[in-house]
Order: C-alpha cells, then structure tokens, then sequence
C-alpha cells in the first residue's frame, strides 16, 4: 500500500508542478493515440459500412478477417509494422522506422480492425427499413448511409472509444517501431515500463495513473457527447 500511495502523490507532483519531460511525454501520447484513433475511424467507419451493406463476393471472408483482426495481439501488429519499415523492408526507404510516424502507423493499424468490426455490428443494427425509405423518398446512397450512421451514432462513438483505449494503453507495438527514443518516441507506457526496469516503481506506477487519468478524461468527454445524443 506504501508504494501505491508514493506513486499517487507522485502523479500528482507529477502533474501540478508542470515537470517539463513529464508533459512533454503526455502531449506525445497524446497526439500519437489521437491521431491513430482518428485514422483509424475515418477508414473504418466506410469498412464498416461496406461490410454491413455491401452485398459481394468474399463478405463473410472479409467479416471474418476483421473480426479476426480485432483480437490480434498488438505485438503482432507491431511485429509486422516493424519488418515493412525496418532498412531491408518494402518502405524501408522512408525512414520511418523509430518515429512517431512509424506509432501512428501502428496504433491505427491496432484500432482499425476495433473499429470497422464495431460500426459494421452497429450499422447492422439499424432497422433495414429506414435506408429504403430514404432512398425511396430520393436521397442518394451517400445520403442514406450517412442518416443511417447518425442513427447509429451513439454505438459508433462507442467504437471511437474502444479504439482509443486500446491504442492509448498500448505498449509492446509502442516499443517495437518507437524504439523509446527520449525526447522523440518516449510515450507513457514506454516510459512507465523504463522506470520499472530501472527499479523506480512509484515513478512507473505515477506514470501508469497519469495514463488512467488521460484515458479517463478523454472518455469522459466522449461520453458526455453520446449520452448527449441519447436525449
């Protein structure tokens, strides 16, 4: 109990005295997570969509790859993001590699399979009935499938979510194609496992809940935007 508690006096030391590296590392994790989280519902959301409307050869291969894809483990992911951006790769010549380009790439490919399998399930949902009859009043099928996501929207921002707690708390994939790199790939689950390592466990807890605490607020707000469309 002695350790947890120095580690939640830590966090808040951490946090209100405004330690330069510390936010430093909060505004990457950040950005990277963000980022990867909007990548991966822009794409995903339409994937989503062909797979719950789409009528084609292959539907239920490709449903069964996303779901597949959804409980892949990040490592893996990270493994194979690695291997196509290390030197001898097929984009080797980029440069990504140890970059925050290189997590972002990452992270969304983590989130995407989330977040395609959890909209075309919310999507399916929707009353089959509503599309026709917009389609029958004379809106287009871009028009419909979009009332049809905005019936869907408490659910798809749900998907949003799960997205971003699972690259949020991400860390073997973090490590594989950021490297951990100070002041460049450092993130807080990267740094927390350092801290660890190095024996400095009310650091690395201080860092954990300093994780809890983004991951906590940025689901509150999203939240708050769906229940907010639940009234």
């Amino acid at each position: 109990m002695g350790e947890l508690w120095d580690a939640f006096t830590e966090a808040l030391r951490l946090l209100v005295t405004g330690d330069a590296q510390t936010w430093e590392i909060v505004a990457r994790s950040l950005r990277i997570s963000l980022t990867a989280t909007v990548i991966a519902f822009a794409v995903g959301l339409p994937v989503g969509a062909l797979l719950a409307f789409g009528r084609f050869r292959g539907r239920r291969l490709a449903l069964a790859v996303v779901n597949t894809g959804m409980g892949v483990p990040p490592i893996v992911a990270g493994l194979v993001i690695t291997i196509l951006l290390w030197r001898s790769g097929p984009f080797g010549s980029l440069g990504l590699l140890y970059t925050p380009t290189a997590m972002v790439i990452a992270q969304t490919a983590i989130a995407l399979p989330l977040v395609a399998g959890l909209s075309s399930a919310s999507l399916q949902h929707v009353d089959p009935e509503l599309r026709l009859q917009m389609q029958a009043l004379g809106a287009g099928r871009l028009r419909s499938m979009w009332i049809v996501a905005t019936e869907a929207r408490l659910p798809l921002l749900a998907a949003a979510m799960a997205g971003f707690g699972a690259v949020i708390s991400e860390v073997g994939a973090a490590l594989m194609v950021g490297g951990n790199i100070a002041g460049q790939t450092r993130v807080l689950t990267t740094a927390a496992v350092l801290e660890a390592s190095k024996g400095e466990f009310a650091l690395a807890l201080a860092l954990g809940l300093i994780l809890l605490f983004i991951a906590f607020a940025v689901n509150l707000v999203l939240t708050a935007v769906q229940q907010r469309g639940s009234t």
